[in-house]
């Protein structure tokens, strides 16, 4: 079994046949990749060798799921997450760790630099599971999504102290203050590598590339700038997932960002995959049946603590809705703990049945992720209602004709809403935003719907055959894409009208056929021209 392509077509094989069954009952992929692992990990006696070369391309799924996540967050998108990333990030592993270490320094008796290391690796979340789920239910734009995602950035970035500790502790020549040095140093030369140069090459770079107007040269730059921004992360220290989310960031503020993500979906989706497939050739089923009670104990009492600290953190920032699906969402320990305990184990600062027990939990807590993303809602309902005034209000509202339908209720879109008042035309507005929505209710607005314009049933449900116009004033540009997408699939009678804030975001809705797009800033501008001349030629007279 030592044959690499051997290897590869049975896990293939056995993911198969196991995913197409566990569909049947509606079990996420996830679940099927790491079962797959488990299967062939008791069946076929794998190698080392080849166990290391499946981790090792394994790793780019996650290097790849970065990047398209990067994709979506563009550097003036990142400033907007601040708070996010840094406030909510840094309190979910600054408390997690720090608790997580007195715990294990008290009641397991661990040694302290053992407890220290416990402590911040489960403080770590499974960045593969917890996005990937995510994008396929379309939560990962939502407010929890965009408070998992800013928590999931942060515990990427504390990887690096967290490893530059484990470093400290065994170095016995090194200096603290040297390897702190060295590790600026290193942030420094990735930060002017990938942002500064990617900035002002790779737009000139894929134009280049297009001038070939071939297809598979184009995919080969795309997979190229991936790798090379991985390698050069973790040539210098870093992770491999940290330097492709990076280049995706960068890629994000040129034009050829949807067609780069429409291109890599499959590559990134395989990889993943063969990534599960190798967490599940880790579980030990012997430490399972020998130290069952004790890791199912392990599982419950981590993923509660996780959920209660991020809980109690996050509910002075946002709704407790809010922070109850955002604590459910990372409330697992992730593939980076994976990474930490290895090393640990090998620098002898944790012995190995106590590195196998925590590889055994690590996996389940895992495995029990995809089903609470799946019923986040549901679970969430059981402690915090969704308000039941926008549901019902949601499902009754049907049987419009000649409306106008308003996604969006931002700024432009309520200035839209006070001109159509005004001329008594009738419309509906759909917001995704449940902040905005209790606002204008509570404003006395009753034309307002929690619900998102991206999905086909909505739009259905408030009759856009039957509508005036659809007019789109949403800001975010991937969910501008979404909708005007969504829109777009019924059909060329549909008047759309959609409102974009410059010609990068005109350009990336140019292929959809939307019938009228008004570019905000070239209307101001002509606008001003207009009145520029308006006074000059008064002026004159």
């Amino acid at each position: 079994m030592e044959h690499l392509l051997l290897g590869l077509i049975i896990t293939i094989t056995i993911a198969t046949v196991v995913n197409v069954f566990l569909k049947k009952f509606d079990i996420p992929t996830v679940i099927g990749y790491i079962f797959t692992g488990l299967i062939i990990s008791q069946i076929f006696n794998f190698g080392e060798e080849s166990r290391e070369t499946l981790s090792s391309l394994a790793e780019f799924g996650i290097v790849f799921l970065m990047f398209t996540i990067g994709l979506e967050f563009s550097i003036s998108h990142m400033k907007s997450m601040k708070k996010e990333v840094f406030v909510y990030g840094g309190l979910q592993v600054l408390l997690s760790s720090l608790l997580f270490t007195f715990l294990s320094y008290e009641f397991f008796a661990l040694e302290i630099k053992t407890a220290i290391v416990v402590g911040m690796a489960l403080s770590l979340s499974s960045t593969a599971i917890v996005l990937k789920v995510l994008n396929e239910n379309g939560d990962i734009h939502t407010g929890y999504g965009r408070v998992t995602l800013g928590i999931l950035l942060f515990q990427d970035l504390a990887v690096i102290p967290m490893l530059l500790m484990i470093s400290i502790f065994t170095s016995e020549n090194a200096s603290v203050s040297e390897l702190l040095i060295n590790t600026v140093i290193s942030a420094i030369i990735v930060f002017i590598i990938l942002f500064i140069v990617g900035k002002f090459f790779i737009e000139r770079f894929f134009d280049w590339v297009t001038a070939s107007d071939s297809e598979e040269i184009f995919l080969a730059s795309v997979i190229l700038i991936v790798i090379g921004a991985s390698v050069v992360a973790e040539y210098f220290g870093f992770s491999f997932t940290l330097g492709s989310f990076i280049a995706g960031m960068t890629i994000a503020e040129t034009k050829y960002r949807y067609r780069i993500e429409a291109d890599l979906v499959p590559f990134r989706d395989i990889l993943l995959g063969i990534f599960f497939v190798t967490i599940g050739m880790q579980i030990d089923i012997n430490i399972v049946a020998e130290f069952g009670l004790l890791i199912l104990g392990l599982v419950v009492s981590i993923m509660l603590i996780k959920a209660l600290i991020i809980f109690i953190s996050m509910k002075f920032f946002m709704q407790n809705r809010s922070a109850i699906k955002s604590a459910l969402a990372v409330m697992q320990v992730g593939e980076f703990a994976l990474a930490i305990f290895s090393l640990a184990s090998i620098n002898n600062l944790i012995n190995m049945q106590t590195n196998q027990i925590m590889i055994v939990t690590i996996v389940l807590s895992m495995i029990l992720t995809p089903f609470i993303l799946k019923n986040v809602k549901k679970i969430a309902n059981i402690f915090f209602k969704e308000p039941i005034q926008l549901r019902e209000r949601a499902l009754v509202s049907t049987g419009y004709q000649n409306h106008v339908i308003v996604c969006g209720y931002g700024a432009v879109g309520k200035l839209l809403v006070e001109r159509l008042k005004k001329k008594n035309i009738l419309y509906v507005i759909l917001e995704h935003d449940v902040k905005l929505v209790d606002s204008a209710i509570e404003k006395g607005e009753e034309s307002i719907f929690l619900a998102n314009a991206a999905r086909k049933s909505i739009l259905e449900h408030f009759d856009i055959k039957s509508s005036m116009a659809v007019i789109t004033t949403i800001n975010n540009p991937h969910q501008l894409r979404l909708v005007a997408e969504n829109i777009s699939s019924f059909g060329e009678e549909i008047n759309s009208i959609v409102t974009v804030k410059n010609k990068s975001q005109e350009q990336s809705i140019s292929d959809l056929g939307i019938m009228h797009v008004i570019n905000r800033r070239e209307t101001i501008t002509d606008l001003l021209a207009t009145q520029i001349c308006a006074f000059k030629v008064l002026s004159n007279k």
